[in-house]
């Protein structure tokens, strides 16, 4: 039935005696308006049933080269990252080389205060609920942070002696959990993690150019970020931007091509078994629960639902000049992502692209 809902739906669309024009053109419209071809621009790709709607690159990737975007430029991903980090614990964790409920501590035993490490689980780190302050916001603007790589933006973390809140009772977004993540990964095989997401996602999902950043970022081949500064644009990636030499929390570059078969081939169980993947996109409830906000969050991802509660699975992605949305509704057979190498009204487009095709999302949290 959902392939007879959506055909029927695009002929909706595009049939003579309704005014609103076709899908395809609907969104090609919306991109069209907001990039042009001689400023940097973004990626689209739209899946609705096992068939690609639209795969488009609009702009230029590169100030200086002037290449073109396409559907299989690389862009950084930001905190999409996350998710890979987070697959990846978890198909360890289905291996029995770990378990969410393992504590901080077994992996770091060095905290100033062990008995913080001690309280917080994996879990906590995945839903961004540990409660560990990011106390490295006071060096957020120096020197340190345009090259400290996942180590060096964890050390500070280990040196908190209080909590802002106890762990599973409140959300707090935080970068520097995955960064941790990402070390515990390299503690329990002996290798680079990146190497780890390569054999365990970028290779069984086909996804051959993607790669992940381990100190400078890739300088060639890659769309570089961009920041709006008066008529002009200004660089705004690495060197420029700190936390880009960090990767656990956004080192993954990726093409709206790849990012699509990252997709498939998690709900295909090809990354995860099936109720592995199910939990991880599932709201995590903890008892009690403090916060102002109700609990919105699964393994990294983002999960809300639309007005008539169809279920919607996402992350953003921001890091310097880029910006990215990854839009998963597995019930209606349904994907859109779009990378971004300059800010774009990005929330406004998520809700135009699923008003498209008849979805009014709620409005919940999204990490900036």
């Amino acid at each position: 039935m959902k392939g007879i809902f959506w055909f029927s739906l695009i002929l909706l669309y595009g049939c003579s005696g309704n005014k609103r024009k076709p899908l395809p053109d609907q969104v090609d419209e919306l991109f069209a308006q907001e990039f042009k071809d001689d400023q940097p621009g973004a990626a689209v790709l739209v899946i609705m049933n096992g068939d690609t709607i639209i795969k488009k690159g609009y702009g230029i990737a590169d100030m200086n080269t002037k290449g073109k975007i396409t559907p299989s430029t690389l862009f950084n991903v930001g905190s999409i990252t996350k998710t890979f980090v987070s697959s990846t614990i978890l198909s360890l964790a289905e291996d029995g080389k770990l378990t969410v409920i393992d504590s901080l501590y077994k992996y770091f035993p060095h905290f100033k205060n062990p008995a913080i490490a001690k309280k917080i689980k994996l879990h906590h780190l995945l839903t961004h609920t540990s409660g560990l302050p990011d106390n490295r916001r006071a060096l957020h603007d120096s020197v340190y942070l345009l090259t400290a790589k996942d180590q060096e933006n964890w050390n500070p973390i280990e040196q908190n002696d209080s909590l802002l809140f106890e762990p599973g009772t409140r959300f707090e977004y935080s970068n520097p959990a995955f960064n941790g993540l990402a070390l515990i990964i390299e503690k329990i095989t002996g290798k680079k993690w990146q190497e780890i997401v390569n054999e365990r996602i970028f290779i069984p999902a086909n996804m051959p150019t993607s790669k992940i950043t381990d100190g400078p970022y890739p300088e060639n081949g890659v769309a570089h970020g961009y920041l709006k500064s008066g008529a002009s644009f200004i660089e705004k990636d690495y060197g420029e931007e700190p936390t880009f030499a960090a990767a656990g929390n956004g080192g993954v570059w990726s093409s709206v091509e790849e990012l699509a078969r990252y997709e498939m081939a998690l709900r295909q169980g090809v990354i995860l078994k099936k109720d592995l993947l199910e939990l991880s996109r599932s709201i995590m409830h903890y008892h009690p629960w403090h916060d102002s906000l109700p609990p919105f969050i699964g393994f990294s991802w983002f999960i809300s639902q639309t007005t008539d509660s169809v279920k919607i699975i996402s992350h953003t992605g921001t890091q310097g000049g880029f910006y990215a949305d990854f839009v998963s509704i597995p019930q209606n057979d349904f994907l859109y992502v779009v990378l971004g190498n300059r800010s774009f009204p990005r929330q406004e487009f998520r809700k135009k692209i699923l008003a498209m095709i008849g979805l009014k999302p709620q409005q919940l949290y999204t990490p900036k």
